[in-house]
């Protein structure tokens, strides 16, 4: 890494883990687990804080439902240990698509690569 990669991560929180962030882990950290994205899940000696070191971004959405269960205590369990049933039915984990290109865009949005004329819509003229 270099110096300015080391600045940037003074100031930041957004791109990854604060020096503050890292000392803490390292000081304190248990590793539980990674995700498919490399998300790294940590807790502390007695349980009390878990936390996720994400692998790029930091955007909550990015966390699978497994280890977002886990870090908000909806089980004891982290995925690594008693990993998640999975129903046939369940769609795969998405992020939060919303300011991207393939965030969803209804008929007739100027965001549609060829947005459809609006049959419903009638001007109003003054008279």
């Amino acid at each position: 890494m270099g110096i300015g990669h080391n600045i940037k991560r003074l100031f930041t929180w957004w791109d990854g883990q604060t020096f503050n962030t890292q000392f803490f882990t390292w000081r304190n950290g248990e590793k539980v687990g990674e995700d498919d994205q490399g998300n790294l899940y940590y807790r502390n000696a007695d349980d009390s804080k878990r936390w996720v070191i994400f692998n790029g971004e930091v955007e909550g959405s990015r966390i699978a439902p497994e280890w977002h269960g886990w870090l908000h205590r909806t089980w004891d369990e982290p995925p690594t240990e008693k990993p998640l049933k999975h129903q046939p039915w369940e769609k795969e984990h998405l992020p939060n698509l919303t300011g991207t290109d393939d965030a969803y865009a209804p008929i007739g949005s100027i965001r549609r690569p060829q947005p459809a004329p609006r049959s419903d819509y009638e001007a109003w003229t003054p008279e």
